[in-house]
């Protein structure tokens, strides 16, 4: 009979800890958290201190009573949750729900599920810190208050439905600033004049740079087309010579290994993994996989953290492997710190728990998906501890009439990390001969361009993730949801991988500018989450942040609920006739974005999809049009207007061109350089603009 419990999150992991922990231990996982604040009202009482009213969360309570049951059988009861604000905050609901006495050392903490973290983590049991579930009940606190409070009120003014956040709704603005400078942005013109140069008829590149004015090499832009004759004019009949040659190497220190949020923006970078993807596979990796041979086991640390700390456990495993599969010139020994000296650097970097465990070793184990995230955390972390790629780089500045322009290349000396950590640098070759200071060079081709600066780039998760680290806004644990929750609300859309604010997205957006202004004020939701950071250290009360936060709001709340119009948004009328009572049908807003509807609600509740169509007969039945549609999660795909009878599915855009090899149907492609079509067949790829 078991003398111990242990309770866990999820039932993965609990799978994972009782084989290392063997029979006298009972495993059960609480399935994340048993208490909450309730859904149907605000469940905070003002008046007592902002004291919160947690109830048991629906369907949880046949959890809570085995737990419970199993509970009375034992001597001792560990609380095994996730090592950071919201799993000390499960422990304590735990502790509470089963009357455990919360300095009695039932609570246990671990970075990784391995055999030696669990049986460590179990021989030094301790207190639930209590400063980490105040922080934790803040932010729920204040995030209840916020969305609470304003939301109803934009029911009441705006439409029903409606909803603000005090992160989402800043992250929102931040798309919608970006979408307005977008907007705004005047393109200005500017040239290029790039040379073909040659000697001993191998030709290399050297582009414009500049004059020498007053003996002094200066920089020059060339604005217009008659810039740009002059300075052809000046040249074409020219002599180049070969200024100055200057020779060097340059390295290329590794990355370190993963946080949170780089592992986040590298995912969406390198493998196309949404965040909240990139958690939800993250988070089976960590809870364990069952790996042929092995069992169920735990294969990477734990996945949110802002630490790029590498135990000396870690360290010596991974000098082992480089010695062995890569030599000594390789290994670097190279130690990293944290970042910061705060308590997020609690924990390690994201890592391997067994760099032992190769990918290869691996995946016939793991799904597609797992292998991908994988396999970039274990490349990572092995090139971080191995030595700097080394490169040769050559400078040359060739002048012509005193007009200077510049050629330079490097290669790779030693590819050092690079061996197993590919950056995507396709630029690393030294492609000019051999030259000399005062030697001639023949002229193969002048070419001008004209270019226009570009707009800032819209958002897209990785980029929008960076810019919320480097602001201080949220923490890299609330980014997937965060982002989830304004795809949801219809606040903004995703178009080619990259952030749209929706109508709806801006409006909103302007209401909670002009009457909230703190709320998706940047600065003041950074402070706040330093405030809850210092509740976590223990230098502010967490009753103190809430109550100087409500006393600012509530006069802000009153002000609005007096000062705020209503806004009637009219339901856009369409030319689609309602099928079962002649009305036109109008468009309406759900959870999954646009749809269209009878304006005769309730007597007609007629409703369909908007089609959009793409010019397109369906490749597979050949009898419906290819439409246009959104997931659940926002993201456009193209489909069969005779669904459910036909079932194709593309997440490409389907075109009317076939394939010139197999004459099968291709789509297009448009990743950020240049769009291309591609054959769904054979794989062929043609240039759009060919």
């Amino acid at each position: 009979m078991a003398k111990s419990l242990v309770i866990v999150e999820s039932p993965a992991k609990a799978k994972t800890i009782g084989k290392f922990l063997g029979k006298k231990y009972k495993i059960k996982a609480s399935v994340g958290h048993v208490r909450d604040l309730p859904k149907s009202k605000l469940g905070i009482d003002i008046e007592d201190n902002f004291n919160p009213r947690y109830i048991t969360i629906r369907g949880k309570g046949p959890v809570l009573s085995e737990l419970k049951k199993e509970a009375k059988k034992v001597d001792e009861i560990y609380l095994a949750t996730d090592p950071d604000r919201e799993g000390e905050a499960i422990s304590w609901h735990l502790a509470t729900a089963l009357g455990l006495d919360k300095t009695g050392k039932n609570r246990i903490e671990f970075n990784e599920i391995t055999k030696s973290a669990i049986q460590k983590a179990i021989k030094n049991p301790r207190d639930i810190d209590m400063k980490l579930v105040d922080a934790q009940q803040a932010r729920r606190i204040l995030d209840r208050l916020v969305g609470y409070k304003i939301s109803p009120l934009l029911w009441r003014k705006v439409r029903k439905g409606l909803s603000a956040g005090r992160v989402q709704s800043v992250v929102t603005k931040l798309i919608c600033d970006r979408e307005k400078e977008i907007k705004k942005f005047e393109p200005k013109e500017y040239w290029s004049i790039n040379l073909l140069l040659n000697k001993n008829e191998k030709n290399f590149e050297a582009s414009f740079y500049g004059k020498k004015i007053n003996n002094k090499n200066k920089k020059i832009e060339i604005n217009n087309k008659d810039e740009v004759n002059k300075i052809i004019k000046d040249i074409e009949k020219g002599t180049f010579i070969v200024n100055k040659v200057k020779r060097g190497t340059k390295r290329r220190n590794p990355y370190s290994p993963f946080t949170t949020s780089s592992l986040q923006q590298e995912a969406s970078k390198k493998i196309g993994f949404s965040t909240k993807k990139t958690m939800r596979i993250a988070q089976q990796l960590y809870e364990g996989i069952d790996i042929k041979g092995k069992g169920t086991t735990g294969l990477i640390t734990y996945i949110r953290t802002d630490s790029i700390r590498i135990s000396n456990e870690a360290l010596s495993q991974s000098k082992d492997y480089i010695l062995k599969e890569y030599g000594e010139k390789y290994y670097s020994g190279k130690k990293r710190k944290g970042k910061k000296k705060d308590i997020q650097d609690a924990h390690e970097a994201i890592r391997p728990t067994s760099v032992f465990n190769t990918p290869k070793y691996l995946k016939k184990s793991l799904t597609k998906d797992q292998y991908k995230l994988y396999q970039l955390i274990w490349k990572r972390f092995v090139a971080s501890q191995m030595k700097p790629a080394i490169f040769d780089t050559l400078s040359v500045r060739i002048n012509c009439n005193d007009y200077i322009f510049k050629a330079s290349g490097s290669k790779i000396k030693f590819d050092g990390f690079l061996k197993v950590y590919d950056t995507g640098n396709k630029n690393d070759k030294i492609d000019i001969p051999e030259l000399k200071e005062n030697e001639q060079l023949g002229l193969t081709k002048i070419d001008p361009k004209q270019h226009f600066t570009k707009p800032p780039a819209r958002y897209s998760e990785a980029s929008l993730v960076k810019t919320l680290e480097e602001l201080g806004i949220g923490r890299p644990s609330t980014y997937a949801p965060t982002i989830s929750t304004i795809l949801s609300r219809g606040y903004v859309n995703i178009e080619n991988k990259y952030f749209v604010p929706t109508d709806l997205g801006i409006l909103v957006t302007e209401i909670l500018e002009e009457h909230f202004t703190n709320i998706v004020n940047k600065k003041f939701t950074a402070e706040m989450e330093e405030n809850l950071d210092k509740i976590e250290e223990g230098n502010l009360k967490w009753k103190k942040v809430i109550k100087d936060f409500y006393e600012d709001f509530k006069l802000v709340l009153e002000a609005a609920e007096k000062e705020m119009k209503e806004i009637e948004i009219k339901d856009e009328e369409t030319d689609v006739i309602c099928e079962k009572c002649g009305r036109n049908m109008v468009i309406k807003h759900g959870r999954y974005g646009k749809f269209l509807a009878c304006p005769g609600y309730p007597d007609c509740k007629n409703t369909k999809p908007i089609l959009k169509e793409v010019g397109v007969k369906c490749p597979k039945c050949k009898d419906g049009d290819v439409i246009q549609r959104r997931s659940k999660k926002g993201r456009k795909f193209y489909g069969c207007s005779n669904y459910p009878d036909c079932d194709f599915i593309s997440w490409d855009k389907p075109v009317e061109k076939k394939c010139p090899e197999c004459n099968s149907f291709m789509v297009k492609k448009t990743p950020k350089k240049g769009s291309y079509l591609k054959c769904t067949n054979c794989g062929k790829k043609i240039d759009v603009e060919k």
